[in-house]
Protein backbone atom coordinates (compact mmCIF):
# COMPACT_ATOMS: atom_id res chain seq x y z
CA UNK A 1 0.00 0.00 0.00
CA UNK A 2 1.52 3.32 -1.20
CA UNK A 3 1.37 5.51 2.02
CA UNK A 4 -0.94 9.08 1.13
CA UNK A 5 -0.11 12.39 2.62
CA UNK A 6 -2.06 15.66 2.77
CA UNK A 7 -0.86 18.69 4.34
CA UNK A 8 -2.69 20.66 6.75
CA UNK A 9 -2.79 24.41 8.24
CA UNK A 10 -4.61 25.80 11.31
CA UNK A 11 -5.46 29.15 11.91
CA UNK A 12 -5.44 29.99 15.45
CA UNK A 13 -6.75 33.67 15.38
CA UNK A 14 -8.97 35.81 17.52
CA UNK A 15 -12.14 36.26 16.08
CA UNK A 16 -14.18 39.85 17.01
CA UNK A 17 -17.07 38.86 18.67
CA UNK A 18 -20.46 39.71 17.00
CA UNK A 19 -18.06 40.83 14.06
CA UNK A 20 -19.21 38.33 11.26
CA UNK A 21 -18.05 40.13 8.56
CA UNK A 22 -15.03 41.06 9.69
CA UNK A 23 -13.99 37.58 10.88
CA UNK A 24 -15.39 36.34 7.37
CA UNK A 25 -13.12 38.14 5.44
CA UNK A 26 -10.00 37.67 7.79
CA UNK A 27 -11.22 33.98 7.35
CA UNK A 28 -10.60 34.43 3.41
CA UNK A 29 -7.66 36.09 3.72
CA UNK A 30 -6.06 33.50 5.43
CA UNK A 31 -7.06 30.91 2.37
CA UNK A 32 -5.39 33.24 0.30
CA UNK A 33 -2.37 33.88 2.58
CA UNK A 34 -1.78 30.18 2.97
CA UNK A 35 -1.84 29.12 -0.54
CA UNK A 36 1.70 28.87 -1.10
CA UNK A 37 1.96 26.06 1.65
CA UNK A 38 0.04 24.31 -1.19
CA UNK A 39 -2.62 22.66 1.78
CA UNK A 40 -4.99 20.33 1.30
CA UNK A 41 -7.24 21.21 4.46
CA UNK A 42 -7.20 24.55 6.19
CA UNK A 43 -8.87 24.54 9.81
CA UNK A 44 -10.02 27.98 11.79
CA UNK A 45 -11.71 27.62 15.20
CA UNK A 46 -15.29 26.83 16.94
CA UNK A 47 -17.25 30.11 16.88
CA UNK A 48 -14.90 31.78 13.98
CA UNK A 49 -17.23 33.83 12.78
CA UNK A 50 -19.84 35.09 15.98
CA UNK A 51 -16.88 34.54 19.06
CA UNK A 52 -18.12 32.54 22.29
CA UNK A 53 -19.41 34.44 24.96
CA UNK A 54 -22.99 35.18 23.59
CA UNK A 55 -25.98 35.54 25.27
CA UNK A 56 -29.17 34.30 24.02
CA UNK A 57 -30.12 37.03 22.20
CA UNK A 58 -26.63 37.58 20.59
CA UNK A 59 -26.76 33.44 19.58
CA UNK A 60 -29.86 34.05 17.30
CA UNK A 61 -28.62 37.28 15.60
CA UNK A 62 -25.19 35.81 14.70
CA UNK A 63 -26.73 32.22 13.72
CA UNK A 64 -27.32 31.38 9.71
CA UNK A 65 -27.91 28.81 7.57
CA UNK A 66 -25.51 26.44 6.18
CA UNK A 67 -25.17 26.27 3.16
CA UNK A 68 -25.52 30.03 3.43
CA UNK A 69 -23.76 33.64 2.82
CA UNK A 70 -20.41 33.08 4.95
CA UNK A 71 -20.38 28.99 3.92
CA UNK A 72 -20.61 30.58 0.51
CA UNK A 73 -17.53 33.08 0.80
CA UNK A 74 -15.78 30.28 1.77
CA UNK A 75 -16.87 28.18 -0.69
CA UNK A 76 -15.51 30.64 -3.45
CA UNK A 77 -11.96 31.14 -1.34
CA UNK A 78 -12.08 27.13 -1.66
CA UNK A 79 -12.82 26.85 -5.50
CA UNK A 80 -9.95 29.38 -5.75
CA UNK A 81 -7.17 27.80 -4.05
CA UNK A 82 -8.37 24.33 -4.25
CA UNK A 83 -8.80 23.47 -0.55
CA UNK A 84 -10.68 22.27 1.91
CA UNK A 85 -11.21 24.29 5.35
CA UNK A 86 -13.13 23.61 8.31
CA UNK A 87 -14.40 26.28 10.02
CA UNK A 88 -17.04 26.67 13.08
CA UNK A 89 -19.87 29.07 13.06
CA UNK A 90 -23.81 29.43 15.25
CA UNK A 91 -25.90 27.56 12.80
CA UNK A 92 -30.00 28.84 12.53
CA UNK A 93 -31.86 25.60 11.23
CA UNK A 94 -35.54 26.34 11.67
CA UNK A 95 -36.49 26.89 15.06
CA UNK A 96 -33.45 25.74 16.23
CA UNK A 97 -29.56 26.71 16.45
CA UNK A 98 -26.97 24.66 17.17
CA UNK A 99 -23.00 25.10 17.97
CA UNK A 100 -21.66 23.44 14.68
CA UNK A 101 -18.59 23.26 12.42
CA UNK A 102 -19.04 22.90 8.14
CA UNK A 103 -16.63 21.29 5.82
CA UNK A 104 -16.09 23.31 2.63
CA UNK A 105 -14.38 22.31 -0.53
CA UNK A 106 -14.03 23.03 -3.73
CA UNK A 107 -17.18 21.34 -4.39
CA UNK A 108 -19.11 23.14 -1.84
CA UNK A 109 -20.24 22.02 1.41
CA UNK A 110 -19.50 18.41 1.94
CA UNK A 111 -19.80 17.97 5.73
CA UNK A 112 -20.99 19.42 8.66
CA UNK A 113 -21.33 18.21 12.07
CA UNK A 114 -23.24 19.90 15.38
CA UNK A 115 -21.98 20.12 18.63
CA UNK A 116 -23.12 17.37 20.38
CA UNK A 117 -21.44 17.45 24.49
CA UNK A 118 -22.79 20.60 25.53
CA UNK A 119 -20.92 22.62 28.60
CA UNK A 120 -22.95 25.26 30.51
CA UNK A 121 -20.91 28.04 29.63
CA UNK A 122 -20.65 30.72 26.60
CA UNK A 123 -23.22 30.16 23.90
CA UNK A 124 -23.25 26.55 24.57
CA UNK A 125 -25.82 27.29 27.23
CA UNK A 126 -28.61 28.53 24.57
CA UNK A 127 -27.87 26.05 21.88
CA UNK A 128 -29.72 22.36 20.90
CA UNK A 129 -27.91 19.83 21.11
CA UNK A 130 -26.34 18.28 18.06
CA UNK A 131 -28.13 15.55 16.04
CA UNK A 132 -25.65 14.45 13.81
CA UNK A 133 -24.36 11.23 14.10
CA UNK A 134 -20.65 10.83 14.15
CA UNK A 135 -19.45 9.80 10.74
CA UNK A 136 -16.31 10.54 8.37
CA UNK A 137 -16.55 12.88 5.54
CA UNK A 138 -15.21 10.42 2.84
CA UNK A 139 -12.82 13.13 0.15
CA UNK A 140 -10.26 12.86 -1.76
CA UNK A 141 -8.09 13.41 1.04
CA UNK A 142 -8.96 10.96 3.23
CA UNK A 143 -12.01 10.10 6.06
CA UNK A 144 -12.03 13.27 7.93
CA UNK A 145 -14.41 13.18 11.46
CA UNK A 146 -15.30 16.66 13.00
CA UNK A 147 -15.92 17.36 16.60
CA UNK A 148 -16.21 20.44 18.54
CA UNK A 149 -14.07 21.43 21.50
CA UNK A 150 -15.50 19.69 24.73
CA UNK A 151 -16.78 17.05 22.42
CA UNK A 152 -13.24 15.11 22.56
CA UNK A 153 -13.63 14.91 26.31
CA UNK A 154 -15.96 11.97 25.94
CA UNK A 155 -13.79 9.21 24.82
CA UNK A 156 -16.42 7.32 22.99
CA UNK A 157 -16.86 9.83 20.33
CA UNK A 158 -13.26 9.88 18.68
CA UNK A 159 -13.94 6.18 19.13
CA UNK A 160 -17.21 5.60 17.11
CA UNK A 161 -15.41 8.10 14.49
CA UNK A 162 -12.41 5.72 14.13
CA UNK A 163 -14.47 2.60 13.84
CA UNK A 164 -16.59 4.28 11.24
CA UNK A 165 -12.81 4.92 9.28
CA UNK A 166 -11.90 8.42 9.95
CA UNK A 167 -8.48 9.07 9.49
CA UNK A 168 -8.02 12.31 10.91
CA UNK A 169 -10.22 13.88 13.40
CA UNK A 170 -10.77 17.43 13.15
CA UNK A 171 -11.46 19.54 16.51
CA UNK A 172 -12.24 23.07 16.51
CA UNK A 173 -12.04 24.68 19.83
CA UNK A 174 -12.53 27.53 22.72
CA UNK A 175 -11.03 26.17 25.51
CA UNK A 176 -10.00 28.97 27.90
CA UNK A 177 -7.68 29.67 30.84
CA UNK A 178 -8.30 26.43 33.67
CA UNK A 179 -9.19 23.58 31.15
CA UNK A 180 -5.06 23.34 29.64
CA UNK A 181 -5.24 19.65 30.49
CA UNK A 182 -6.74 19.60 26.67
CA UNK A 183 -4.14 20.32 24.86
CA UNK A 184 -1.51 19.11 27.39
CA UNK A 185 -3.28 15.76 27.53
CA UNK A 186 -6.39 14.78 25.79
CA UNK A 187 -5.31 15.79 22.29
CA UNK A 188 -2.41 12.93 22.64
CA UNK A 189 -4.56 10.79 24.29
CA UNK A 190 -7.19 10.14 21.89
CA UNK A 191 -4.42 10.23 18.71
CA UNK A 192 -2.83 7.28 20.48
CA UNK A 193 -5.71 5.30 21.55
CA UNK A 194 -7.45 5.31 18.64
CA UNK A 195 -4.14 5.45 15.90
CA UNK A 196 -5.55 8.77 13.85
CA UNK A 197 -4.29 12.07 13.30
CA UNK A 198 -5.77 14.75 15.03
CA UNK A 199 -5.56 18.51 14.47
CA UNK A 200 -6.87 20.53 17.30
CA UNK A 201 -7.42 24.55 16.63
CA UNK A 202 -8.31 26.64 19.34
CA UNK A 203 -8.62 30.60 19.93
CA UNK A 204 -6.88 33.72 21.21
CA UNK A 205 -7.76 36.40 23.02
CA UNK A 206 -10.36 37.14 25.85
CA UNK A 207 -14.44 38.36 25.59
CA UNK A 208 -15.69 38.47 28.96
CA UNK A 209 -14.53 36.27 31.83
CA UNK A 210 -13.50 33.85 28.96
CA UNK A 211 -9.23 33.71 28.29
CA UNK A 212 -8.62 31.66 25.11
CA UNK A 213 -5.23 30.45 25.80
CA UNK A 214 -4.40 28.75 21.91
CA UNK A 215 -1.37 26.25 22.11
CA UNK A 216 -3.25 24.42 18.89
CA UNK A 217 -1.68 21.39 17.68
CA UNK A 218 -1.79 18.37 15.64
CA UNK A 219 -0.30 15.25 16.18
CA UNK A 220 0.04 11.72 14.81
CA UNK A 221 -1.42 8.29 14.87
CA UNK A 222 1.48 7.83 17.67
CA UNK A 223 0.67 10.66 19.72
CA UNK A 224 3.51 12.08 18.73
CA UNK A 225 3.14 16.36 18.10
CA UNK A 226 4.15 17.39 14.57
CA UNK A 227 3.23 21.07 15.15
CA UNK A 228 2.01 23.23 17.99
CA UNK A 229 1.29 27.13 18.82
CA UNK A 230 1.91 29.84 20.88
CA UNK A 231 -0.49 32.05 22.90
CA UNK A 232 -0.53 34.39 20.13
CA UNK A 233 -2.21 34.81 16.53
CA UNK A 234 -0.51 31.92 14.47
CA UNK A 235 -0.80 29.43 11.94
CA UNK A 236 0.45 25.67 12.30
CA UNK A 237 1.69 23.18 9.51
CA UNK A 238 1.94 19.84 9.24
CA UNK A 239 2.37 16.70 6.80
CA UNK A 240 -0.14 14.11 7.75
CA UNK A 241 0.16 10.34 6.79
CA UNK A 242 -3.71 9.39 5.68
CA UNK A 243 -2.52 5.81 5.15
CA UNK A 244 -1.30 4.97 8.88
CA UNK A 245 -4.50 5.45 10.54
CA UNK A 246 -5.64 2.04 8.47
CA UNK A 247 -3.12 -0.06 10.24
CA UNK A 248 -4.91 -0.88 13.64
CA UNK A 249 -2.41 -4.05 13.90
CA UNK A 250 0.86 -2.60 15.72
CA UNK A 251 4.19 -5.31 15.10
CA UNK A 252 6.73 -4.63 17.73
CA UNK A 253 8.51 -8.18 17.54
CA UNK A 254 6.62 -10.49 15.08
CA UNK A 255 5.15 -13.32 17.01
CA UNK A 256 6.07 -11.84 20.20
CA UNK A 257 5.05 -8.17 20.64
CA UNK A 258 1.78 -7.19 18.54
CA UNK A 259 -1.10 -5.38 19.48
CA UNK A 260 -4.43 -4.71 17.44
CA UNK A 261 -6.38 -2.00 19.25
CA UNK A 262 -9.66 -2.40 17.83
CA UNK A 263 -9.76 -6.32 17.69
CA UNK A 264 -8.27 -6.64 21.29
CA UNK A 265 -11.35 -4.52 22.81
CA UNK A 266 -13.42 -6.55 25.16
CA UNK A 267 -16.85 -5.52 23.95
CA UNK A 268 -18.63 -8.04 26.02
CA UNK A 269 -17.41 -5.88 29.01
CA UNK A 270 -18.65 -2.48 28.00
CA UNK A 271 -22.71 -2.82 27.90
CA UNK A 272 -22.74 0.01 30.78
CA UNK A 273 -21.45 2.48 28.46
CA UNK A 274 -25.21 2.77 27.05
CA UNK A 275 -25.60 3.75 30.51
CA UNK A 276 -26.44 6.93 31.87
CA UNK A 277 -25.33 6.32 35.73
Amino acid sequence: MVDQHIRVIGVQFRPEKLQREENLARMVEYVDAVADKSPHLIVFPECALSGYALNRMEAWMMAEPIPGPSTEAIHEACKRKSVYAVFGLIESAGSKTYNSAVLIGPEGVVGKYRKTHLPFQGVDRYVDPGDTPYEPAVLNIGRIGILICYDIFFPETVRVLTLKGAELIVVPANWAKGVEFYVDHIVFTRALENHVNLIAVNRVGKEGAFKFYGESRIVDPYGKMLAEASFDESVLYAELNMSEPKNKRIVRIPGEWEVDILRDRRTDLYGCLLSKT
